[in-house]
């Protein structure tokens, strides 16, 4: 057994007034370690939109009626509140696993040697996101799930999403300037998709709040617009967006681009498919619960995709390799853990 350390009053003191600092100066993970941790904390803020959507499903957005109590005068449902209490107080208790998740990416990202600050930043910028989401996730329910703070909360959990996969990317890459591995004309072919996403995420956000699942069995307020012309509205940015990427993959193709690209466009196309036959379905189906969840979960997808696009057309390396110095390499896993987020192929 390894013999556990005695701590001196100088290191207590030392470990009070700054933890990550006291940890990262007797810890040094290895990078596959980093590059997993950061993973964690995407795969939960995933999970926590998938579950938040299954709460709106289930129609138990009021189960847990007050915040930060879960009723009055106590924290967790009582026996007199009904399977709606449990289900909405059970995505509550998930946003401290992801908590957890973000706090193990940004220990792991400290105490990486050397000290990548950049990266120690995503991770904090991810916790204030979790931080800034619950409050606005009481406010929610305080206000008895208005649809503009629902979509909010969707938005600003897409925000996480981002810097989830902004993280992981950058754990799997160096610290020296990015070097464009495309020309400027894919570039903006690339920006063009990410923009139009955008307005297809929001525009789902819109069919969610005039929709037919508001959430809770009450009297919920609705976005007052037509529910059938904005999914029609969604359908077109959705269209907007496959072709974009079907051209992308073609340009890519004709300009004899890196590989790294043109698989990221493919991964895109693949996932793009699978959302829109779910897409089409439960729109004909009168949007079944089961597939508006698949559907939610699957717009995560896309946009981690379209991310991972953007991301792939530019590399850095190690600022030592930038410098000319010789640098230690690692076994980087990559593809199992880009399999992991695309999912089966």
């Amino acid at each position: 057994m390894v013999p556990v350390p005695k701590l001196t009053p100088t290191d207590l003191v030392a470990a009070l007034r700054n933890p990550l600092a006291f940890i990262a100066d007797r810890w040094t993970p290895d990078p596959r370690t980093v590059r997993r941790a950061a993973l964690a904390a995407l795969v939960m803020s995933v999970v926590i939109v998938v579950t938040g959507g299954a709460v709106r499903l289930t129609g138990s957005g009021l189960g847990c009626p007050t915040w930060p109590e879960c009723t009055d005068g106590s924290l967790t449902p009582t026996t007199a509140l009904s399977y709606h209490s449990a289900i909405e107080f059970t995505n509550r208790m998930l946003t401290y696993v992801l908590c957890a998740a973000v706090g193990w990416a940004i220990i792991a990202a400290r105490s990486e040697k050397p000290y990548r600050r950049s990266l120690t930043r995503l991770g904090w910028a991810q916790f204030w996101i979790v931080m800034s989401n619950a409050v606005l996730g009481g406010v929610v329910v305080l206000v008895g799930l208005n649809p503009y703070t629902v979509a909010a909360h969707f938005l600003l959990a897409t925000a996480l999403i981002t810097v989830a996969a902004l993280m992981w990317q950058r754990t799997r890459e160096g610290d020296g300037e990015p070097r464009p591995l495309v020309g400027k004309a894919v570039q903006q072919l690339v920006w063009a998709l990410v923009v139009v996403t955008l307005l297809l995420i929001t525009a789902g956000t819109v069919v969610t709040g005039a929709g037919p699942h508001p959430g809770d069995s009450g009297d919920v307020e609705r976005i007052d617009v037509s529910w059938s012309g904005v999914a029609e509205l969604h359908a077109v940015f959705a269209w907007i967006v496959v072709s974009l990427t079907f051209a992308l993959w073609f340009f890519l193709k004709g300009v004899d681009a890196p590989q790294g690209p043109r698989d990221r466009v493919r991964d895109l196309f693949l996932i793009l498919l699978g959302q829109g036959v779910i897409g089409y379905v439960q729109y004909f189906t009168h949007l079944p619960t089961v597939l508006v969840g698949l559907h939610m979960f699957g717009s995560c997808l896309v946009w981690i995709g379209v991310l991972r696009v953007l991301l792939s057309l530019r590399e850095r390396a190690d600022v030592a390799a930038d410098a000319g110095l010789p640098v230690q390499s690692y076994d980087t896993d990559a593809d199992a853990v880009s399999a992991s987020i695309a999912g089966p192929r």
